[in-house]
C-alpha cells in the first residue's frame, strides 16, 4: 500500500530592498513635501501647456505613465533622477544643476551665510537615562 503526502507551503511575497527601505521611511518635513508637491503641479501644468499627453512625456522620460502621475502629484518616493528626466522631456532641465551651485546663491543679508547658519534647526529628542 502507496501513502501520497501533501504538503502545502505558505509564505509571504518578498519585497525588494527599495520597497523595504521606504516601508520602514519615516516621511519627509512638511516643508519638503509641500515643495515636491508644488514642483509636482509645476511638471504638470508645463507639460498641460505643451499640450503633451501623460504618454508622450512618459515615454520620453524612459519612465512609466504611472511613475509620471506620482511625478506630478509631488510623491517624495519618486528618485530625483526620475523627476530629472521627466524635466528634460518637458526641455525644463537647464535649472536643476544650479540649484546648489554655491557660486550662484544669494543670501539676503549682505555677506554669505555660513555652513551653521544656513542649516535647518536640528531636532533633538530627549531620553530617559
Amino acid at each position: 500500500m502507496t501513502r501520497e503526502i501533501v504538503i502545502f507551503v505558505l509564505h509571504k511575497p518578498r519585497l525588494s530592498s527599495a520597497k523595504k527601505a521606504n516601508a520602514d521611511a519615516t516621511p519627509p518635513p512638511a516643508a519638503v513635501r509641500r515643495i515636491l508637491r508644488k514642483l509636482g503641479a509645476d511638471i504638470r501644468d508645463a507639460r498641460r501647456r505643451r499640450r503633451l499627453p501623460m504618454a508622450v512625456v512618459a515615454d520620453r522620460a524612459f519612465t512609466s505613465r504611472s511613475t509620471l502621475q506620482k511625478v506630478e502629484a509631488g510623491n517624495a518616493n519618486v528618485s530625483i533622477g526620475i523627476y530629472a528626466a521627466v524635466l528634460q522631456a518637458l526641455g525644463l532641465l537647464d535649472g536643476l544643476g544650479e540649484i546648489a551651485d554655491i557660486a550662484r546663491q544669494r543670501w539676503p543679508d549682505s555677506g554669505q551665510r555660513g555652513a551653521a547658519e544656513a542649516r535647518p534647526p536640528q531636532a533633538h529628542i530627549k531620553t530617559d537615562r
